[in-house]
């Protein structure tokens, strides 16, 4: 990937559901440091484009992704980890028993240690300010430490590219307010799908509105 080459590419892009198109003729690049927001009311295809950039939803068109095209199911395996996806709803991505558990997963699958994947959850436990929850049960935390819980899973994998989808659904003012501090100061690419419209002016460099269909 050269320096200056976008890091997602995405040309003439349609998917459908059954027969009805949810994204038709998309088109839209994701360039080093960029925070793209997808902006548009819930059901309009937001998640589904996050979904379809990580090979999970059938389409057609282009979608490159570190400058290499991506067209199978197969392609899509390797960026599937630096591409981070939070997930809408958090109890759809925490499945480990404890808060420590769940976020040492991702890293375990990489191949750390017990040791190293403890260290890097437990560091991204701290940069989120949850570390007092690290022996706690997941069904025992609130909706809102959830949220932060999944994203510290998510960050445990070092990705590339943040992926959020309605990152702000059961914040807080206050949480949500963290939640920007957090994102700023990551300094990462993210694709953010959001109806918040004050979340997404404060946050947003581009926005992509939605539905993308005639």
């Amino acid at each position: 990937m050269t320096p200056q080459s976008p890091l997602i590419q995405v040309s003439n892009l349609v998917v459908r559901r059954n027969t009805t198109p949810v994204i038709q003729d998309l088109n839209f690049d994701l360039n080093a440091g960029e925070r793209l927001f997808l902006c548009g009311d819930i059901g309009s295809g937001k998640s589904t484009l996050l979904h379809t950039l990580l090979g999970f939803i059938p389409f057609s068109g282009e979608i490159t992704v570190f400058d290499q095209l991506r067209q199978s199911e197969d392609d899509f395996t390797d960026i599937r980890g630096p591409l981070g996806l939070l997930f809408q709803h958090p109890d759809d991505q925490l499945f480990g028993p404890g808060v420590l558990d769940d976020v040492m997963f991702g890293p375990l699958n990489m191949g750390m240690t017990q040791d190293e994947a403890r260290e890097r959850a437990i560091d991204c436990l701290e940069m989120l300010d949850i570390i007092h929850l690290k022996d706690r049960a997941v069904t025992e935390i609130s909706g809102g430490e959830k949220n932060f819980t999944a994203l510290a899973g998510v960050l445990a994998m070092s990705p590339s590219v943040l992926l959020l989808d309605e990152p702000t659904n059961g914040l807080n003012e206050k949480n949500i307010q963290r939640l920007e501090n957090i994102l700023c100061g990551l300094n990462l690419p993210m694709i953010v799908a959001s109806h918040n419209r004050q979340f997404t002016e404060s946050m947003a460099h581009r926005v992509i509105p939605f539905p993308c269909r005639p």
